[in-house]
């Protein structure tokens, strides 16, 4: 068989298959078009799930009369002109497939107008990049592209599309993601000729926290805190969910690199590491980030979508990733001003006088103010005691103290400990309210933080092993290991080459004593080949510190003198990520004055 060109409309609708999967496909395309031509306000119009109909508008830049026709053919693009830009590219495009591939499977209408321009003018595409026959049209300034019957050409992959509303769910879910990602941009989308969203452009810190807690909830918000952290060139800002405060799915993960959202492994494994010790097993956690560095330092032509990029310096930015918020974490202590149950104020409080059962007899009506002073018919049996008799009764079951000077505690973040509760829970009152905290899990995350400073802070212990422990390799793992011999070493262990495919360990560190040292040598060699570094070590390490810190911890039910309490809590105050204990269980809850006020109905 002969070999022969494929016609130019083939050629786009293949390459339609990477670019346009769905119709949520379409809508990040010309979205991120959008954002590369400077628009301040884009709309999005759905009808059918986007089967039926995308059009998007928005009042960006706009394109000439005369390249209309290259916006629509393959490889055409205003954002790169050489390999030198393409490696360090600050646009969202830049391949010049996504229009000519949309138009390839749709009926695309394109209209532009640029700003000095004497009207608008509007071409028709069918992905043969021809025939083009620019209209003028009475089109304000800015670009909008009409999407209609997607994949109407290509019947086998409209009956892959979902039902509209799921369809329609992934487009929502998208302009979420996207409007997190540009704070400066208005965005309407529609469905049906329904409006479902209006995202005003948000230009202070308040309004960005509104647009967040519009599409995350309040909830994150009140439960989160903000980072703005910055070294080697690497800035990482956003906001970071409280350990506690997590999720069963992986659904609210939001990590944008220069402005571009991005799923990436590298990334996801920082992240997991730094939530590693403060998280209940089975959650994971919430976070917006933003990752802002050197575009020349990423490389984001790695994805047919763009969804996936390269870090030229991969280790660089998992360890910057990894101190970022394991530090951020680290500081959530009491005092600090980050965990707080609520900041509703206590209101003035005033006393209401409630019906104590007045009896129908005129000689014991008395005249309240601001009470209709009518009698008050009681369905019980009247109260042998009037209030302040009733009061005073009780008075009398306890001796008078003698008087004596009152000296006021010196406030402290975690106040100071009144009961222990049930032989478990600390009760702490403090100037805004009561504090609970598990004396046990406490204990435990201040035991633990201590353990892991001092073995840390010290010279690891290393203990030689009586037979040395061959372990056989492949050639890459055993290049890897002599690489990183130094970083064996520093962590107590001896391994050393013993050919071209076998290492030998021949000490290992004493806290490890009983780990199966094979498997663990191997699973970190697999780690640093992944992801440039390990610290299977440190979590083997931490996991056996843990065991001591649980087992060496105050332990329920055993009652505690006030002073043991308020040791305790002092400790909590200098602790970090003293949150959670080490199994990612809360340690301590506050209920402030107004939250006890609500419970009772006070100032109501």
């Amino acid at each position: 068989m002969r070999i022969r060109s494929l016609p130019t409309q083939l050629v786009n609708q293949i390459a339609a298959g990477e670019v346009v999967e769905r119709p949520s496909s379409v809508v990040k395309e010309l979205v991120e078009n959008c954002f590369d031509a400077g628009a301040s306000q884009i709309s999005i119009e759905i009808e059918q799930g986007g089967a039926r109909l995308i059009k998007i508008r928005d009042n960006g830049c706009g394109i000439i009369k005369d390249d209309l026709p290259l916006a629509l053919s393959r490889h055409a693009t205003s954002k790169i002109a050489s390999l030198k830009d393409l490696e360090q590219v600050v646009s969202m495009g830049f391949r010049g497939e996504a229009l000519p591939s949309i138009s390839s499977v749709s009926r695309l209408t394109l209209i532009s107008r640029i700003s000095d321009a004497d009207c608008a003018w509007k071409v028709v595409a069918d992905g043969s990049e021809q025939d083009f026959d620019p209209q003028p049209d009475p089109h304000p300034p800015g670009t909008t592209i009409d999407v209609r019957d997607l994949f109407y050409n290509t019947p086998a992959r409209r009956k892959f599309l979902k039902t509209e509303k799921t369809e329609y769910v992934h487009i929502e879910t998208l302009i979420k993601r996207m409007a997190l990602s540009r704070f400066d941009i208005g965005f309407t989308l529609s469905h049906n000729q329904k409006e479902m969203l209006n995202l005003k452009p948000a230009a202070t810190e308040t309004e960005r926290e509104q647009r967040i807690a519009g599409i995350c909830g309040t909830a994150f918000i009140e439960n989160s805190i903000k980072i703005d952290f910055a070294a080697s060139g690497l800035q990482l800002t956003g906001w970071v969910g409280l350990p506690t405060f997590s999720r069963s799915q992986q659904d609210m993960q939001f990590f944008y690199v220069n402005g571009r959202l991005v799923r990436d492994k590298l990334v996801s494994h920082a992240v997991k590491q730094a939530y590693q010790d403060v998280l209940f097993h089975g959650r994971h956690p919430v976070f917006v980030l933003y990752l802002t560095l050197d575009p020349a330092l990423v490389d984001v032509n790695a994805h047919p979508a763009k969804l996936e990029v390269r870090f030229r310096e991969g280790r660089l930015v998992h360890d910057f990733l990894f101190s970022a918020l394991h530090r951020s974490l680290a500081d959530l202590r009491p005092g600090h001003g980050i965990i707080q149950q609520s900041a509703t104020e206590s209101p003035p409080q005033t006393q209401v006088v409630q019906n104590v059962g007045w009896q129908n007899d005129s000689a014991t009506q008395q005249s309240t103010p601001g009470f209709d002073n009518k009698p008050v018919y009681s369905l019980r049996p009247p109260l042998p005691l009037h209030v302040e008799e009733t009061v005073q009764a009780y008075a009398s079951l306890y001796p008078k103290p003698e008087p004596v000077a009152q000296v006021q505690p010196e406030a402290k973040p975690l106040g100071h400990a009144i009961a222990h509760l049930h032989n478990i829970y600390i009760l702490s009152e403090t100037a805004a309210g009561i504090i609970l905290v598990d004396a046990h899990a406490a204990h435990e995350r201040v035991t633990y933080e201590r353990l892991k400073q001092q073995y840390q802070n010290g010279a690891v212990p290393s203990q030689p092993l009586l037979l040395p422990i061959k372990i056989k390799v492949s050639a890459a793992e055993a290049d890897l290991a002599e690489q990183e011999q130094a970083f064996f070493t520093s962590l107590g262990f001896e391994l050393n080459r013993a050919g071209p495919e076998t290492i030998v360990l021949r000490s290992i560190p004493a806290l490890l004593g009983n780990t199966d040292m094979e498997t663990l040598i191997r699973d970190v060699l697999a780690d640093m080949a992944e992801h440039g570094m390990s610290r299977r070590i440190q979590e083997k390490s931490n996991e056996i510190l843990a065991t001591v810190a649980c087992h060496g911890s105050v332990r329920a039910h055993r009652r505690l003198t006030i002073d043991e309490m308020n040791a305790l809590l002092r400790d909590m105050e200098q602790t970090e990520r003293i949150g959670q204990c080490n199994h990612g269980r809360p340690t301590w809850i506050e209920l402030s004055t107004g939250d006890l006020d609500k419970f009772f109905l006070r100032g109501q």
